[in-house]
């Protein structure tokens, strides 16, 4: 394969080349409105199509990641195990297993566990799919955009988010609450 993958982003990106990527601007109902590079939509606000990777290991603990304080968006917070934008024509889905290979170093069968929209957060999130993943490699977490990255208990996770939310990003924040409220539903209907 040549240097540039089949959705023509370099393996080793720069943050110039990730400013350049093109995006599609959504509503807030998630219908595409333009297409746009990563820089333009960030500059004015539009809502885009992201993904979130919530990996376990075989013990039930989540992985979090710590972003560098180099990167742009939320530099030192930490977040989702691996997260990104869709870049025009791809799925979420493969998307979501791009980013956990690009930031993890992880491959592992993804199930989405979550879709919004805009509309359904008072428009405080992207159109955002959350996926989970289950994993028993150790996470190589990528320099360029992670500073550290750990494995946690689930209630170590609630406490923390619960006494120091500026410790996460907006995002996280909102997916956590949104994915306890899915897996207490699907408890209670015994899925």
């Amino acid at each position: 394969m040549n240097e540039k993958s089949k959705k023509g982003r370099k393996p080793k990106e720069t943050p110039e080349s990730r400013r350049r990527e093109l995006l599609e601007a959504v509503d807030e109902n998630c219908n595409p409105i333009t297409i746009l590079k990563r820089e333009e939509i960030h500059q004015k606000s539009y809502f885009h199509k992201t993904v979130h990777i919530f990996l376990f290991n075989k013990q039930g603990e989540i992985y979090l990641q710590k972003k560098s304080k180099m990167v742009e968006e939320n530099p030192g917070l930490w977040t989702s195990s691996a997260s990104g934008h869709v870049l025009v024509g791809e799925s979420f889905l493969t998307t979501a297993q791009r980013e956990l290979k690009e930031e993890l170093s992880i491959r592992t069968k993804l199930e989405e566990v979550l879709r919004i929209a805009p509309k359904d957060t008072n428009n405080e999130t992207d159109c955002l799919v959350l996926f989970t993943g289950i994993t028993n490699k150790i996470p190589k977490p990528n320099p360029l955009e992670i500073e550290t990255g750990n494995f946690f208990s689930l209630e170590v996770v609630d406490r923390w988010v619960q006494k120091n939310p500026e410790d996460f990003t907006h995002s996280f924040k909102i997916l956590w609450k949104l994915y306890w409220k899915v897996m207490t539903q699907k408890t209670l209907k015994g899925k």
